[in-house]
């Protein structure tokens, strides 16, 4: 059913009772110290045996009905998805004048932040076994979610694969060993929020720890280009052609990856 990756312009058409038999978006709660975070776990209860697990880490404004929506897209009946909250219960920004602090104080903090979303990745494999296949976990993000995710490319952390969707390069803590995880980065071509700096030396990192990357540029794209809902010109705008082709390559990736 991976059509529901290839086709992010008609999510609305694709999403009926006869494509989804019985889609699940249930509540999952987790603690780290004395910090309580909610996601949403998202299947198809249809589906009986064990599917690869992701955990989906949304924009910077965190765990919503966008970010429910986007999940139930991907995962359909071939995923288990976690949308990952690594903000904090009851943090839910609801302007972007909202979710620029909160994000930019993440950012600052990249161990409490490699840290929150490894918890979401340990919450997604601890789901009944007739759920999750465990030996099949994967991760994606959008733009703050794209950098979050990446954090566990660097971390070491050894996942079947990650994909960041213009997510941004830039650390304070890049890789200081080998990198264990596949990556793939989508990435706007006219994306202003990513220098080329960073892309440079994103690449190098990868090369250093001798990562298997992938590093996809779409001309004419800009910030949030794999968005639907994303319409705050110029610098965040979905752009159709291009979400098109990069929700393809995410699927061929993790088809690839998941098949190993």
């Amino acid at each position: 059913m991976r059509c529901r990756l290839l086709l992010p312009a008609v999510f609305s058409l694709l999403w009926s009772p006869a494509l989804f038999a019985a889609p699940i978006a249930r509540p999952v709660e987790w603690t780290i110290g004395g910090d309580t975070f909610a996601g949403v776990l998202v299947y198809d209860d249809a589906v009986k045996q064990p599917r690869p697990g992701l955990v989906m880490v949304p924009n910077w404004k965190g765990v919503n009905d966008s970010a429910i929506e986007k999940a139930r897209l991907v995962a359909g009946d071939d995923y288990v998805v976690l949308v990952a909250d690594v903000y904090g219960k009851g943090i839910r920004p609801k302007t972007d004048a909202e979710a620029g602090p909160v994000a930019t104080a993440m950012r600052a903090d990249r161990p409490k932040l490699r840290a929150r979303v490894q918890k979401a990745v340990e919450v997604l494999k601890q789901q009944p076994g007739t759920l999750v296949d465990v030996t099949r976990i994967g991760a994606f993000g959008y733009c703050f979610g794209g950098s979050t995710v990446l954090e566990l490319v660097r971390a070491g952390d050894a996942l079947s694969g990650v994909v960041s969707l213009h997510g941004g390069l830039a650390t304070d803590l890049p890789a200081a060993g080998p990198v264990k995880s596949p990556v793939l980065v989508l990435n706007g071509g006219d994306d202003t929020y990513v220098s080329a700096a960073e892309i440079t030396a994103f690449q190098d990192e990868m090369r250093k720890a001798g990562a298997d990357w992938q590093f996809v540029s779409f001309g004419g794209a800009v910030h949030c280009f794999a968005e639907s809902d994303a319409q705050n010109p110029p610098g965040c705008v979905y752009h159709a052609p291009s979400a098109r082709r990069a929700y393809r390559m995410m699927a061929d990736f993790f088809e690839d990856v998941f098949a190993k």
